[in-house]
């Protein structure tokens, strides 16, 4: 029997991400973080095995009967109904096996899947109890700010980011942006280094909303490009922002000109994130997560979208700002007939207006560079003082190098990062990995798992990027692309002997009509003999593995339940590696973001301890 995952987790979810508004404020010290991290691992050193079971290989490799004990009916019953009680004295009547989180000891698979559900719980981030809130860093950063004596920010017009980016960009600019400016007032620097910036999103909002310089470099020349022009339109129309806020303040009414006539006629489009503008935020699905649910173990995941500039798009992004941005001008009136006094306020006005001009030109200034933790910034940056170093969800091992980063610059006074892509991330001690040199994998990061040679393995790390709270609402897995792809690997393994090829079947599925035509697709791609098989022998296979559909469908579920687990070890060890560095007053995992809205939600804060600052 095949049951959606529509409102599946839904129990699971609420009980799982629950305590989440009551994280603890406190930081804890790197004592405190090792244990923390000794706990996930235990659990995961007995689960970790079903976080790897590739999901191409689900019947090939009988991984169901490897794994499991209980049938898919009660690991789905139990997802669903799963809440904070403890299992009922009914369901511990009947003699169970010892176990450990739900795997038999003596077999190492699952019997008790309540248990497994409630060790995953406690073993999450949440559960765990080592994450501060957004609100309450900020609280504490601005009650060290006054303290000190340190200046409020520096507050420019009101920017609506809702008006030029999507649901969730704007979320992540906004909230993530209100905790950098408290960073740099809290370190009294006036410059932010935003590493990944990729099309300034973040960059400009920092210079246009919070007046700080800002210099965004990224490793694609598109991208940096983008965001030049991105930003510099953007100026041309910040001023009239302010005037007409001003404008709207002081007599209560908009000015009636409108932007459409000076630009022309608007498409309807997107933006250029390939996100739809005005969409609702609960049913945007990041790249990520949407390449990793619909080819979990297939699609050769992409780093970027496709990012050439789009002209529609830049129309979109100026006319969003404002339909009355823009104020009437005056009549000109000829220089001879302006009295002298006229004459000098005008080149007093002109002269401040270049100057201001100057100075905002190079608030935001993208830079093309693939940076490392032993790229030195004042080659890259002439202007460079002392700085915040920020990444929003910067990719794979772009994470741990601005962690390292912030760690050997002395120039660097905080640090600010948010992660994703974990699939991504080299890691030093994986036998079927690349190999990296010490010292420079993305995993792990602090000595303390180092000296312990933990690895999680590729397909964990996939796993990672799965979003327990989107799969609760049904924007999950696609069950069939999965299916599909293992029963294909059956038919490869039955008639090629080419089936562990490197070749990638790709996302066949998008464009097939039947399981029928996504094999002939997937032959085709793999280059491979179609002849072989008739249209009624590839049906056949379908119709003998259907049944047994739910099988992927519940194994599919746990591998979800266990992302945050994944996840967790992944920040923990950051955080670990920042706890060990002696010169730090300050690190925490902090909550940024609405995990519906950013699954990726989590940043690394840290600040340095010679700069005068007060510990939070």
């Amino acid at each position: 029997m095949y049951i959606s995952s529509v409102g599946l987790l839904t129990s699971f979810t609420r009980a799982f991400f629950g305590e989440l508004c009551n994280m603890l404020s406190k930081s804890y010290g790197l004592t405190e973080i090792q244990r923390r991290i000794d706990e996930v691992k235990l659990f995961l050193s007995v689960t970790l095995s079903i976080a790897n079971a590739h999901t191409v290989e689900f019947y090939t490799q009988d991984v169901w009967s490897r794994f499991m004990a209980t049938p898919p009916q009660e690991v789905l019953s139990t997802l669903g109904s799963a809440t904070d009680q403890q299992r009922e004295p009914g369901h511990q009547a009947k003699e169970q096996p010892r176990t450990t989180f739900g795997f038999c000891s003596d077999t190492n698979r699952l019997v008790d899947v309540c248990e497994l559900l409630q060790a995953a719980k406690a073993h999450s981030l949440p559960g765990l109890g080592v994450c501060m809130s957004r609100d309450e860093l900020l609280q504490a950063l601005r009650e060290n700010r006054s303290k000190s004596g340190a200046p409020p920010a520096e507050i420019g017009a009101e920017l609506e980011t809702d008006e030029f980016m999507n649901s969730k960009k704007s979320h992540e600019v906004q909230s993530m942006s209100e905790v950098v400016a408290c960073l740099a007032q809290r370190c009294r620097v006036k410059q932010v280094i935003d590493v990944g910036s990729g099309k300034g999103y973040l960059s400009s909002f920092l210079s246009l909303q919070y007046g700080l310089q800002v210099y965004g470099i990224d490793s694609s020349s598109t991208n940096t490009h983008g965001a030049h022009e991105r930003n510099r339109k953007l100026k041309k129309f910040s001023r009239a922002y302010q005037k007409h806020n001003k404008a709207v303040r002081g007599q209560g009414e908009a000015a009636t000109y409108s932007l459409q006539e000076e630009l022309g006629e608007i498409k309807p489009g997107t933006d250029g994130d390939n996100y739809v503008l005005h969409d609702d935020g609960a049913a945007i699905v990041s790249q990520e997560e949407d390449k990793v649910l619909i080819g979990i173990s297939d699609v050769n995941l992409a780093v970027e979208r496709n990012s050439e500039p789009n002209p529609e798009t830049d129309e979109l992004f100026l006319s969003a700002l404002s339909v009355d941005v823009l104020q009437p001008t005056s009549p000109r009136v000829p220089p001879r007939q302006l009295s002298a006094e006229e004459r000098e306020r005008r080149k007093k006005e002109n002269l401040e207006r270049k100057a201001q001009n100057r100075a905002a030109s190079v608030m935001f200034s993208p830079l093309t560079s693939y940076v490392t933790a032993e790229t030195e910034l004042r080659e890259l940056i002439n202007e460079l003082e002392d700085a915040v170093m920020v990444g929003l969800h910067t990719c794979g091992d772009l994470a741990p190098s601005t962690l390292r980063m912030f760690v050997a610059k002395p120039e660097l006074a905080s640090v600010c990062s948010v992660g994703c892509c974990y699939h991504l991330l080299s890691e030093e001690f994986d036998p079927a990995g690349q190999e990296c040199l010490p010292g420079v994998c993305g995993f792990p990061l602090s000595q303390y798992l180092r000296d312990q040679s933990w690895f999680c393995g590729r397909n964990a790390r996939m796993s990672a990027c799965l979003a327990l709270e989107r799969v609760s609402l049904g924007q999950g897995i696609q069950m069939e692309s999965l299916f599909y792809r293992a029963v294909l690997h059956v038919i490869l393994r039955d008639h090629y002997s080419s089936f562990k090829s490197e070749k990638r079947v790709g996302n066949v599925y998008s464009k097939a009509k039947s399981f029928v035509d996504y094999v002939r697709r997937a032959l085709s791609r793999l280059e491979l003999d179609e002849s072989k098989l008739s249209d009624s022998d590839i049906q056949d296979y379908h119709d003998t593995y259907a049944p047994r559909r739910g099988e992927m469908h519940a194994f599919n579920m746990l591998k979800v339940t266990l992302a945050p687990c994944i996840e967790g070890l992944i920040l923990l060890d950051r955080l670990c590696y920042l706890k060990e560095q002696e010169d730090l007053s300050f690190s925490a995992l902090v909550q940024l973001f609405d995990p519906l809205l950013s699954p990726r939600c989590y940043a690394i804060i840290g600040l340095k301890s010679y700069r005068d600052r007060v510990s939070c």
